[in-house]
């Protein structure tokens, strides 16, 4: 072979040599590195068949696994009887797209999988997981089907990555140990149709963006928490596109909503519940629905007749309220009493106590007369929310209706009047509005303690709709319509009505009196009577002490200064408050938050007073609650440690509270913002006694006022303080009645995260112990000085109760936990130590362990510096007079120090037989006034 022929054949060869080694490369780097050590990982702790711990995923191909490009995009081992755990970095496998690890016997803690972008389908139900990390969900952008059903993982609640799965469509959760309420953002992601929350530890109620939803199947039965789901069903009306409900073994309240528009629901799960009210008729006329079953609630009305084809539960509808046991109509006088019921949204108490057909016989609030007609209700105190239905109408022989000290809102009802037999009607103390209907001359009618009665308020959502006219002046003090020729009085004899009316003269003496008075020392208006155009206009007494003013003249303009009297509180013009404001000016800003701004304005008599104004985009459904609600709770209750509201002003679109003002500002400024606004720290016996009061004010509200409220809100911001650091309670717009006894009352979660009682957060149900565990924080805020929660602190110091808690096992440690401004000597860190032991009772997890506030109360007084004398001589300092002078020698010091004579002295004292003249002005001011009667 010649030299160049065998060169030829060596190159050759060489050249396929490197091809297969290439090859041979190519094929064992083609894997990316990351997922061949993960794969491995997995192999090794999961040991499916065909996979090796040394191998490659991908070349050649494990079973069960799907590559491209040298990346691992799916993993399918569901039902492999698998054991073992997953590796914690999983989420390495970045191009992974579907991951199936269902029904197996997996162990241990999830791993995250935060930033699998291209992750579309995630099965890990039917496992023995344990725990789920904070950041699983994050960054799953593609995520379409996620089923963790029927693991053993601990405590969790759904995250707010989860947000981001915007193609969402099927989320399986059941058994799966959730916790707290079902988030508003799933009723938000676009592409969700399928929802299994069943079986978990749920609390509060259905969101309301369900309503707009796209969800067709909701599964949410068998919430094992002791409250379970709970609050009404009226979203489902809207949910048009569904198709199964599974709501059965919850607490669900109210009646069953119109699901007139359901079309497609199919499949309807309500038994055992607590369910009211009447079945709506449209409900067995849906054309799709096969299954059904409301058994074990406390359904009213009659029993439906079933139609053909549709499958209900076993006990057919049984163990409800129906008015017969058969289905057959009620008497009518049963459903007229329902439909009254119904404007109250069918509270349980009523299904409880209205049941049979004849409700004459037995039934609680209804009275009857011997031939069965019903010519009493009486439903007071018995916490009713919603309207009066204009249905009591019907009630043809009623004569006695008394609706008073509930929660009900609206309008009275024009058909009232209608009712020929009627003699008395006692609403009182609800937060009624509009204006009032003509009653007859006869009808008896107490409309007090509605704070908006007489004024039209715009409807939810904002809107026009002035104050009101106030109209005539009724002698109960109720504000009737220019016109009505209505009549109302008190409930006994003409003694009564003289009494009134001698009230009536007295007040308008007094005020007189006190115009004359103002006049000659200051030359001012009285804020009772004002000077407009001519007309002395006179606030008027009603019946119970109350303030109504008479009608006001107005000038062209529309506008009146007069200040009105009403309720006890002022209406003040929106003229006004912009005069007394220099027209809302940023100079009398002194303070922002969620409600609005609050600005300082000083009245013509010199008060200040601090008007917060509510901004206009808050001008909605919750914010006027908030308005009408501190209006109506600031009427009811008065003590020195709750700031008194002033007044308010309702005019047009503008909603002003006015309050007394408060010339040291916040607790929160004074605790956490010192050294910006140039304050000196508080002192330790400045803190105590701050948190006293403010023990003192919440205990009136819990306990000792007429009627016991529910702060919900309670925090450093909202405690204001005196010229003299006196502590008041402020801010009453999420003010909550409090239930009777030892029961909670539902709501909706509100009020300022870190303050807000575990309980609360976890059921959305609250007791007055809710307001304990925020004073116990406001506590631990006046000892260490810093805020609940403050993200600049290292993480395990970030929140503030949890650290204090932690600290306080061990009281050596207790210096760790100070504001550092209180270096206290031995005697004060020993009162620090006892309020901090207050403060850990007041936070305790479980409300049962909390003490109420009268212990709060007990524990502080003793702490908080009591009087003594400033000399222990007993001299007066300021007059130098002493208890062993003879009286003439008192006297004479006295009368020596006022710079008098004791010419014409005409006062006697008698010693013995002798007797000496003296004036009275010769005492101490303060004595003789006191004395000389």
């Amino acid at each position: 072979m010649g030299e160049g022929r065998r060169r030829r054949v060596v190159s050759f060869l060489l050249g396929i040599t490197c091809i297969f080694v290439s090859v041979g490369l190519s094929s064992s780097q083609g894997t990316n590195a990351d997922d061949v050590a993960v794969m491995r990982k997995l192999a090794t702790l999961l040991s499916p068949p065909g996979w090796s711990a040394t191998g490659d995923p991908c070349n050649p191909r494990w079973r069960f696994v799907n590559c491209e490009d040298g990346r691992v995009v799916a993993i399918n081992l569901a039902s492999k009887g698998l054991g073992g755990s997953l590796p914690n970095d999983l989420n390495k496998l970045t191009n992974l797209r579907e991951l199936q690890l269902q029904r197996n016997g997996i162990k241990g803690p999830l791993p995250s999988l935060a930033k699998l972008s291209n992750l579309q389908q995630l099965y890990l139900d039917g496992n023995h997981f344990t725990s789920i990390p904070p950041d699983f969900f994050s960054g799953l952008t593609s995520l379409t089907s996620l089923s963790l059903d029927d693991n053993e993982l601990a405590p969790w609640v759904i995250p707010g990555d989860l947000k981001d799965s915007t193609n969402l469509a099927d989320l399986s959760a059941s058994n799966a140990s959730i916790t707290g309420s079902i988030p508003e953002f799933l009723g938000e992601l676009p592409n969700l149709q399928s929802l299994r929350l069943s079986y978990n530890n749920l609390t509060g109620g259905i969101p309301a963006s369900f309503a707009t939803s796209n969800i067709q199947s909701l599964i949410l039965n068998n919430q094992i928490s002791p409250g379970k789901l709970t609050g009404g069903l009226d979203v489902l009306s809207s949910m048009t596109q569904i198709t199964q409900v599974w709501l059965h073994t919850n607490s669900f309240t109210g009646p069953i909503p119109d699901l007139s528009k359901c079309d497609s629901l199919f499949d309807l799960q309500l038994r055992d519940n607590a369910l009211t009210g009447v079945i709506p008729s449209s409900l067995f006329s849906l054309g799709n629905l096969k299954n059904i079953s409301l058994g074990n609630n406390m359904l009213q009305g009659p029993l439906p007749t079933l139609p053909a084809g549709i499958k209900v539960d076993s006990d057919k509808l049984g163990n409800n309220k129906f008015c017969n046991p058969q289905p057959s109509p009620c008497d009518p006088r049963v459903m007229i009493l329902l439909s009254v019921a119904k404007g109250f949204g069918y509270p349980q108490r009523l299904a409880t106590a209205w049941v049979g057909n004849d409700p004459c016989s037995g039934w609680t609030f209804v009275t009857c007369d011997p031939k069965g007609n019903i010519v009493g209700l009486t439903l007071v105190k018995q916490n009713l929310n919603g309207t009066i239905s204009p249905d009591i109408a019907n009630i043809t022989t009623l004569t006695k209706l008394f609706l008073n000290d509930n929660n009900l809102t609206g309008p009275i009802p024009d058909s009232l009047t209608k009712l020929s037999r009627l003699q008395v009607l006692d609403a009182s103390n609800n937060n009624l509005s509009g204006k009032i209907p003509a009653f007859r001359k006869d009808v008896i009618l107490n409309l007090s303690g509605n704070p908006f009665i007489g004024k039209e308020l715009p409807p939810a959502g904002g809107g026009g709709g002035g104050s009101g006219g106030s109209g005539s002046s009724a002698p109960n003090g109720d504000t009737l319509p220019d016109g009505s020729g209505a009549k109302t009085s008190s409930f006994a004899t003409k003694w009564i009505i003289m009494i009134v009316i001698a009230a009536v003269v007295v007040v308008v003496v007094v005020a007189g009196l006190i115009v004359r008075k103002r006049r000659k020392s200051k030359g001012g208006h009285s804020p009772l009577i004002k000077q407009s155009m001519g007309k002395i206009e006179v606030a008027s007494s009603t019946g119970n002490g109350a303030l109504i003013s008479e009608p006001t003249s107005q000038g062209s303009s529309g506008h009146t200064d007069v200040q009105v009297i009403e309720s006890g509180r002022m209406l003040f013009s929106i003229h006004v408050l912009r005069r007394v404001t220099n027209d809302f000016s940023e100079d009398n800003v002194v303070g922002r938050g969620g409600f609005g701004v609050v600005y300082r304005g000083v009245l013509q008599d010199g008060t200040q007073i601090a008007i917060k104004r509510m901004e206009s985009s808050v001008v909605s459904s919750k914010g006027l609650g908030e308005f009408q609600a501190e209006i109506a709770v600031l009427t009811k209750v008065r003590h020195r440690h709750l700031v008194s509201l002033t007044g308010y002003c309702a005019e047009a679109n503008e909603r002003l509270l006015v309050y007394e003002y408060m010339p040291q500002g916040t607790l929160g400024q004074h605790l956490f913002e010192w050294r910006e606004l140039g304050y000196e720290p508080l002192t330790w016996k400045q803190r105590i006694t701050i948190a006293l009061d403010v023990a003192r004010g919440v205990e009136y509200l819990h306990s000792l006022a007429q009627t016991s409220f529910i702060h919900r809100d309670l925090k450093p911001s909202n405690i204001l303080l005196t010229d003299d650091m006196r502590g008041k309670v402020s801010d009453f717009g999420l003010v909550k009645l409090a239930p009777d006894g030892k029961f909670s009352v539902e709501t909706r979660l509100a009020g300022t995260f870190g303050y807000l009682a575990p309980e609360y957060c976890a059921t959305g149900r609250v007791t007055t112990k809710a307001d304990v565990y925020s004073f116990g924080v406001i506590l631990m805020e006046l000892i260490a000085g810093r805020k609940v929660l403050d993200e600049s602190q290292p993480d395990e110091r970030t929140h503030l109760v949890t650290w204090f808690r932690r600290v306080m096992i061990n009281k050596d440690n207790m210096v760790k936990a100070l504001d550092p401004t209180l270096n206290p000597d031995e005697e004060t860190f020993a009162s620090i130590c006892k309020v901090a032991e207050l403060a850990g009772h007041c936070t305790a997890r479980d409300p049962f362990q909390r003490p109420d506030m009268g212990h709060a109360v007990n524990t502080l007084a003793p702490l908080v510096e009591q009087w003594r004398p400033t000399s222990p001589d007993h001299e007066d300092e300021e007059t130098g007079s002493s208890f062993h002078m003879s009286l003439s020698q008192a006297v004479q010091r006295w009368r020596a120090s006022e710079g008098t004579s004791l010419t014409s002295d005409l006062l006697f004292t008698q010693s013995g037989n002798s007797q000496t003249s003296v004036e009275p002005s010769a005492f101490p001011h303060s004595f003789a006034s006191n004395n000389a009667r």
